[in-house]
């Protein structure tokens, strides 16, 4: 199996893990302003949502993994960052938006989101092909709809 990812239903799973995502939603709808307090209202601990809060997410309930979001931090050399759009355009994804910061230390983190529908090779291959480009030093996946 070449694929980090599985699709596991929720009933073999120990229940913090439904709750880590519960948690996460109450954050990102604004529910509540800290991870303390979804923490608690949740029933888990906060080291417990750190520990799996990157790692669990929900696919919607009328789609699979419409949309993705990516992190990076690219070294500051010009055309890294156009190398990482190119290398997702040409795997089928759709960019919705990017966030990068400022270059601190001759590296910039980047956050982009995309419109995975059309991809044409799973999360785990996208991510070994940025992890390829040269000027990128990490790449990860924050989050699916």
């Amino acid at each position: 199996m070449n694929s980090e990812y599985l699709i596991v239903h929720k009933s073999v799973l120990p229940d913090c893990y439904e709750r880590v995502v519960r948690a996460r939603e109450l954050i990102r709808t604004g529910a509540v302003r800290e991870v303390s307090e979804a923490a608690r209202i949740v029933g888990i601990s906060r080291s417990t949502y750190y520990k799996y809060k990157d790692f669990i997410f929900a696919p919607s309930e009328n789609t699979a993994c419409k949309k993705a979001i990516f992190s990076m931090l690219l070294s500051h050399e010009r055309g890294v960052l156009g190398r990482v759009l190119n290398c997702l355009s040409d795997k089928g994804a759709n960019i919705l938006t990017i966030m990068q910061n400022p270059p601190i230390g001759e590296r910039a983190s980047v956050i982009i989101s995309a419109d995975i529908t059309g991809l044409t090779e799973g999360i785990d291959a996208i991510i070994s092909a940025l992890l390829s480009i040269g000027g990128v030093e990490r790449a990860g996946l924050l989050d699916v709809e």
